[in-house]
Order: C-alpha cells, then structure tokens, then sequence
C-alpha cells in the first residue's frame, strides 16, 4: 500500500509508493486514483512532463502557473535524485513563504505531491538525473512564471552553492516573492 505523509506546510505530501522486489528487480503502482481518493487527494493529472539534468548541481525553478492554468504536480525521479523544493506563495496563508522539501530518488521511489499555490524546484543530487511529474493542468506560456530561486527571504537551504548552481537564464532573473504580485489568496 501506498503510504502519504503530510509535511511540515501540511498541503504538500510525501508519498511512498509500496515496491514489490524479487531477485529480477521492482514493480510498483507510481499512482492509482483510489489510493490518492483515500487519503483525500482528488487532484485529475491531464499531463505528464519529463527532464533530463545532466550535471549535479542544476537548478530548475522556482516555477508555477498561474490561475486558472494553475498546477498541481506530482514529481519523481526516473534516475538519479533531487531535492525537491515546494514554497507556500498563497497570500493570507499562514505559511505564506515557507518552503518545505524532500530528497526524492530513483533508488527509493519517492514522491512530492506539489499543490496549486506553490511554487516547485528542484536541484540536482546525482549526473544524469530525470525527472518526471504530472500535473492537473495543461502547459500554458502566458500563465508560465516563477519566483528567485535564492530569494533570502524564503531562505531555502540548497544543495548547492549560489556561485555553482546550474542555472537557465530565466531562473537567474526571477522576481522576489515580495516584489511578485502573487494570484494565490485563501
């Protein structure tokens, strides 16, 4: 059975799909509907996304879309590993700008259920490293945005020093949190 922990912002969750071994290897369910519906996880994934990060030390995000393209994600890695990153940019909030996050590899299986609200990332552990997520809403470029991955006041503890991350141009340009009028309210 699949097990779901909630963390520390309780709206992002942890999931531990149960691996069935034997000496050829694993077969495990990545996602089945009714144990999400159990746990009370009704989010419909309509896409499924998929990038390769040759080095360690890559840095994708802070990114999220906003309404009503907003997504919901749930992110694993393929190959290698990551560090997962979620950050609560729901205004009214009360963990409005705390992040949480959790180590996620190909070797465990774990996965990070991303809620609409937050802004997701991810650096790099190990060369070679894919991730795959699904998400509930289709790519849209005019929803597309984004939040400074090294923004001090979030203050994320990466893997990775600033002066060696791996970065895209338009991660390296992202707003503030406190400079982003951020569509997310509760």
């Amino acid at each position: 059975m699949t097990s779901f922990t909630r963390l520390d912002v309780p709206d992002v969750v942890l999931i531990q799909p149960k691996r069935h071994g034997d000496e050829r290897g694993y077969f495990c369910e990545t996602y089945k509907k009714s144990d999400f519906d159990a746990f009370g996880i009704d989010t419909v994934f309509v896409q499924d996304n998929e990038s390769l990060s040759r080095q360690v030390g890559v840095v994708r995000g802070l990114h999220f879309q906003t309404p009503p393209f907003a997504q919901a994600k749930l992110v694993r890695a393929v190959r290698g590993a990551i560090f997962d990153v979620a950050v609560d940019i729901r205004r009214g909030s009360p963990s409005f700008g705390a992040w949480v996050s959790a180590t996620l590899s190909a070797e465990r299986g774990e996965q990070l259920l991303v809620p609409h609200g937050f802004a997701h990332g991810f650096c790099t552990l190990e060369p070679d490293t894919i991730v795959a997520y699904k998400v509930d809403a289709p790519y849209a470029p005019a929803n597309d945005a984004g939040i400074l991955w090294d923004d001090p006041a979030i203050g994320i503890e990466w893997p990775v020093a600033a002066e060696a991350a791996i970065l895209s141009a338009k991660d390296r340009v992202q707003p503030k949190l406190e400079d982003y009028a951020t569509p997310f309210t509760l």
